[in-house]
This record gives structure tokens, sequence and C-alpha cells, in this order.
């Protein structure tokens, strides 16, 4: 059980990052968290732990509430912003919707691989194992959704 939690400690943020970016609502993404903790001990306590795996069956998780929800996810108003600042936890708040306002306007492949490599902060051999390509096919994805992103941004006068 000590080997979990250290699994557990190492990729609790990284994955709540990555949920975050995918569905935009901290609530919802700490209850997506906390459930694929527990499907992933379930049914794979004693295997080797790997981060691809518990990525794989969140984002699976993700999708079935998606689809359950019959509609996309929407953009919420309770990203974390616990700062004293007021105006600076607005100007963040204000950034981080235009964001991920950014990401929905890019394919569901891109945004999940952005979502991996930023939130998830999984290299690029970790992702293509999970998705099935190759990492030269990764690195181009992800670098094409970048600039998407970048654009995007730029279009809007927020960068």
């Amino acid at each position: 059980m000590d080997r979990f939690r250290q699994f557990y400690t190492e990729n609790r943020d990284r994955l709540h990052g990555y949920l975050l970016r995918r569905t935009g609502s901290v609530s919802a993404t700490a209850d997506l968290v906390q459930e694929t903790f527990v499907r992933y001990l379930e049914r794979y306590r004693d295997r080797e732990h790997t981060p691809a795996l518990l990525f794989s069956i969140g984002r699976n998780l993700f999708i079935d509430q998606w689809r359950r929800d019959s509609r996309t996810v929407p953009l919420r108003d309770d990203l974390p912003g616990n700062r004293p600042d007021q105006e600076e936890t607005c100007i963040l708040r204000e950034q981080s919707r235009k964001i991920l306002t950014a990401m929905e306007s890019l394919g569901d492949d891109e945004r999940e691989l952005l979502a991996l490599v930023i939130g998830g902060d999984l290299n690029y051999q970790q992702i293509a194992d999970m998705r099935g390509y190759s990492v030269a096919n990764v690195k181009v994805k992800v670098h094409r959704a970048r600039q998407k992103i970048r654009q995007l941004m730029q279009e809007e006068g927020h960068e």
C-alpha cells in the first residue's frame, strides 16, 4: 500500500491538471480524480503502477461523464483563485477562461493531446504509448495544437 500511496502522491496533481483542462470545472475535476484513483486501485492493485494507465482511466471516466451529460461540459467560474488580491484573481480567472475557451475550439484529439502534455505532464513517449501513435506523430500534433492556440489568442488580441 505504501507503493500506491507514493504513486498517488506523485501523480495526483498531474492528473488533476489534465482533467481540469478537460472539464473546465474544479468540482467536476475533483470527483473525476477521486474516481480515477479508486478504479485504478480496485482493478490494477497488483500491477506495476504506470501514469499512462492512470491517465487512460481518467480520460475514459471523463468521456463517460460527457456522454452521460449528452452535451459538452460547460466552462465554470470555479477556477482556483484563492489569492488575497481580488484584481489579480479576476485577471487570472479571465485568462484561464480565455485559454479554456480557445482549447474548446480545437478538435477533440488536439485538445486531448494538449491536456496530456500540459496538465498531465506526460512525456511524448508515454502519450504515444497511451494513444497508439508514434512519438513523432504526437510531437507534430502537439506542435500544431499549440500553434492554433497561439493564433486564436492573437486573433482575439489576448496574447
